[in-house]
C-alpha cells in the first residue's frame, strides 16, 4: 500500500475527494507545489462538485484519483466513487482508495488509542492492529477511543469516546500522515464493505382469490 506521499511524484496532480463526514473536503494535490483544499457543508451530490469548480479543476489534465471509501456517510462516499468511476470511463487513470479511521489513527499515534465509528444497529467500526476494519457491538468499546469529527452517529458514543479533528487540509500535512501506507489502488471505486451484501430468494407466484 503506497503512501500519499508516493504517490505525487508519479501520478500529479491528483484529485481528492473525501465525503465521509458532515463536512465536504476536496484537495488538488501536485507534487512540487502547495496543495489546494476547498470544502462544504452541504449534501454530496451539491458539495463535491462545487468544491471542484472552486478549485477550477481540469479533470482531463489530472493524473489520478483519492478518495474516502469510509467508513462514514454511504451516501457521499458513493456519491464521490461514483463521479470517479464516470470520469475514469473517459480516460483510465488510477484510483486510490484510503480509510478515513486509519488517517485519523497515523495522525493520533498513540499506543492504545482505538479510532471507531458508527456502524448503526448498536454495532461501530474499529480499526484494528495492522489498520484492517472491523466491526463490533459497543459492549466491545473499551479504554482510549477516539471519533472523527463530523461524523454521524445515531447510537449513544460509548464512554470515554473523544473526538479528533478531519481536517484533511492539516492532517495530510503531517508528515506522519502523508508518508503513512494508507492508500490502496482501486479497480472498482465504492463504499468499503465489511462483507458483501446476500440477498434473499424470492419466487415469483401468481395471486389467486381464496
Amino acid at each position: 500500500m503506497p503512501s500519499l506521499s508516493q504517490i505525487l511524484p508519479k501520478q500529479s496532480p491528483l484529485l481528492l475527494i473525501d465525503a465521509a463526514s458532515e463536512r465536504i473536503q476536496v484537495g488538488l494535490l501536485c507534487a512540487g507545489s502547495g496543495p489546494r483544499w476547498s470544502s462544504r457543508r452541504e449534501e454530496a451530490g451539491v458539495g463535491v462538485f462545487e468544491c471542484i469548480e472552486e478549485l477550477d479543476v481540469e479533470i482531463a489534465a489530472l493524473g489520478a484519483f483519492a478518495f474516502c471509501e469510509g467508513p462514514g456517510s454511504i451516501l457521499g462516499i458513493r456519491t464521490s466513487a461514483m463521479a470517479i468511476r464516470i470520469w475514469t470511463t473517459l480516460a483510465p487513470r488510477p484510483v486510490f482508495g484510503y480509510a478515513s479511521l486509519a488517517v485519523v489513527a497515523a495522525a493520533e499515534a498513540r499506543p492504545g488509542a482505538t479510532v471507531i465509528a458508527d456502524a448503526r444497529r448498536g454495532h461501530w467500526h474499529r480499526l484494528l492492529p495492522g489498520g484492517s476494519l472491523g466491526r463490533v457491538p459497543a459492549s466491545e468499546l473499551s479504554g482510549d477511543l477516539v471519533m472523527p469529527e463530523g461524523f454521524r452517529h445515531w447510537d449513544p458514543l460509548p464512554a470515554g469516546t473523544r473526538a479528533a479533528p478531519y481536517d484533511l487540509a492539516a492532517l495530510f500535512d503531517l508528515p506522519a500522515v502523508a508518508g503513512s501506507d494508507l492508500f490502496r489502488e482501486s479497480a472498482s471505486p465504492d463504499a468499503f464493505l465489511h462483507q458483501e451484501p446476500s440477498y434473499a430468494k424470492w419466487t415469483p407466484q401468481i395471486h389467486r382469490a381464496p
